[in-house]
């Protein structure tokens, strides 16, 4: 038995030595133990437990461990060449099934799924929404008598009255058997054998099967130094009151002077709740139902818990409750004043996630691993038409696709990045390498503009760019110096280009053009041939790569003195040789020195 290095709740065990090597791959260093000893010190609830060997040699070893869904961990099993990988426990509880399909992708192997909603292509009723950052309610055995109905080709009363309804569009969601799909506002039908899927900030009804979106703010004033006891008995009283869930609640909201209370940073932090500060003069300009002179002597503003609730809530927020005090009982100490407003959009930066994808040139078998895992992580993908359609056979049908148009960068960007502050996972797709030319720098650009704990988490995948694989199609071209020169004059002013065209000349580089010609653009790329031809040879070979990776593709040579402008467009990129780069059996070659030059 072999263990490799724990991370995070991930520890990952090999059960031949054989195995180890396959498991090296997604990291770790090789410890020997016994096999039952290793498994029984590493089984954690709500962990995830990866072993390479064989299934039946697994299951012997995790049947003594056996408690039940709600607390065993995931277990998956991979052979070891790392091609299958089986959820053999917890498969949507524990998030088996999306962890092997997202390690699956790393390894360039399979997951191997048996389960109802897999295999039919039905969405996962009962952890779908962890990815779309809501938190779960209801029963386990309501949720087992929903799934059990589903399997029976029995559709649920779906009841959405808030939350982003994006996922209703999903294919899976779609032939899931759900009754009235895009259902306002309503009680479960009580008489209905099998229980609804409500998807709101209300407690769960009885029977009733739940997703909660994290819509509701808490807006809090109490005299100093209150008892974090009586804090947590009033929040916990005022969501009761008012029949809202309190897996529901996005954070917590007062005035600035209360920044240092220490109940409510304590609250804050239990609860992982964002605590949320406004002036006095912010929150007087607020309307509220029960403003108090009291209050306003006081604090300079007439309310400080309604204010606060709806002036983090955001516009056209609602108030759920009005203002409840409640005062300290013999073990406690203070009084507190909590009101509850719900907002319009869902608000999780710290359970979303923004991934930037660089799907490559277009051509699947050139995706990396890190991108193909990214997107098998991520329900909802945005990007320009063209490219997501490039991808679209690694698609399930529970994932779906946000299409922009081509110029409107900055839109996709704003899409993406609200996604994943209300806590969606998100993809957002550029071609090539989204940190060349791609929509990485945007989305950082954006995702920096936003206070700390506004921010989902931000990762850049790598993609194999167009100049890398016009550079193998044409031979060995990049061997010495090279840059990168975009001729679109869209985003960046002509004389800026022209001088880094006159750089790059003077400098002998080899030059890589992108975006060279269009129809509105039909004039730069014979200045910068022009600009070229002063510093090197008429001669210099130029590759010219259209339609890279895919079924158009179609690479050929031609001289700098000879390059024919006219039949370039956008889909082509040019790789200019510098004054040593030459032409020799049908493949461009850049020695990786210069003559006299002593080369290892």
């Amino acid at each position: 038995m072999q263990r490799l290095q724990q991370s995070g709740l991930t520890d990952q065990l090999a059960l031949t030595p054989g195995a180890a090597a396959t498991i090296a791959d997604l990291d770790g260093t090789c410890l020997v133990n016994s096999a039952a000893m290793l498994i029984q010190q590493h089984w954690q609830e709500e962990g995830v437990l990866m072993v390479i060997g064989a299934t039946g040699a697994v299951t012997r070893l995790i049947a003594p461990l056996l408690k039940d869904k709600e607390s065993d961990p995931a277990v998956l099993v991979l052979d070891a060449e790392g091609q299958r990988v089986i959820p053999l426990l917890g498969g949507h509880q524990a998030g088996a099934e999306q962890l092997s399909r997202e390690i699956a992708a790393t390894l360039g192997g399979e997951a191997v799924l048996s389960g109802d909603s897999a295999v039919s292509g039905r969405l996962a009723t009962d952890v779908f929404g962890h990815a779309w950052g809501w938190k779960r309610g209801g029963t386990s055995a309501s949720w087992t008598q929903l799934m059990k109905a589903q399997a029976r080709g029995e559709g649920p009363r779906l009841i959405q009255s808030m939350g982003s309804k994006l996922w209703q569009s999903s294919s899976a969601a779609q032939s899931s058997q759900l009754l009235g799909l895009d259902a306002e506002a309503g009680s479960a039908n009580s008489d209905s054998a099998i229980p609804a899927l409500e998807i709101s900030t209300s407690i769960a009804h009885a029977g009733a099967c739940t997703w909660h979106p994290a819509l509701l703010w808490l807006g809090i004033g109490c005299e100093r130094d209150t008892s974090l006891n009586l804090v947590q008995r009033a929040v916990s009283s005022a969501l009761e009151e008012a029949d809202l869930a309190e897996a529901a609640v996005a954070g917590i909201s007062s005035i600035d002077r209360k920044g240092d209370e220490r109940a409510l940073q304590d609250l804050a932090q239990l609860h992982h709740w964002p605590f949320r500060l406004h002036t006095a003069s912010a929150l007087d300009a607020v309307p509220v139902p029960t403003p108090s002179k009291v209050v306003a002597a006081e604090m300079g503003t007439g309310s400080v818990a309604e204010a606060a609730a709806l002036l983090s809530a955001g516009p056209n927020a609602q108030l759920k409750l009005h203002k409840r005090i409640t005062h300290a009982n013999d073990e406690e100490r203070g009084a507190i004043t909590v009101a509850i407003a719900e907002s319009m959009e869902a608000h999780a930066p710290q359970r979303g996630e923004l991934h930037l994808i660089g799907s490559g040139p277009g051509d699947l078998a050139l995706l990396t691993p890190a991108a193909r895992s990214a997107l098998a992580r991520c329900p909802a993908w945005v990007g320009y038409g063209l490219y997501l359609d490039l991808l679209e056979p690694l698609r399930r049908p529970d994932q779906i696709r946000l299409d922009g148009q081509l110029t409107m960068e900055r839109d996709r960007c704003q899409q993406a990045l609200s996604l994943a502050r209300q806590g969606v996972r998100v993809a957002l797709v550029s071609s090539g390498d989204s940190g060349i030319y791609g929509m990485a720098g945007l989305a950082l650009e954006l995702w920096l503009d936003l206070a700390e704990d506004d921010r989902p988490r931000f990762a850049v995948h790598p993609g194999i760019s167009a100049l890398q694989l016009a550079a193998a199609k044409a031979g060995a071209p990049l061997m010495h110096d090279f840059c990168t020169v975009s001729l679109s004059d869209r985003l960046t002013p002509w004389e800026v280009i022209e001088r880094r065209l006159e750089g790059a000349a003077k400098g002998d580089f080899v030059v890589a053009l992108y975006n060279p010609r269009s129809k509105g653009r039909d004039w730069q790329l014979q200045r910068a041939k022009d600009i070229l031809l002063t510093e090197r040879p008429a001669s210099t070979p130029v590759v010219m790569a259209r339609q890279l990776g895919r079924q158009e593709e179609h690479v050929s040579f031609c001289r700098l003195d000879r390059l024919p402008v006219e039949t370039i467009d956008m889909l082509t990129v040019l790789v200019i040789g510098n004054s040593s780069s030459r032409l020799e059996g049908g493949r461009m070659v850049t020695p990786r020195g210069y003559p006299g030059a002593e080369l290892s």
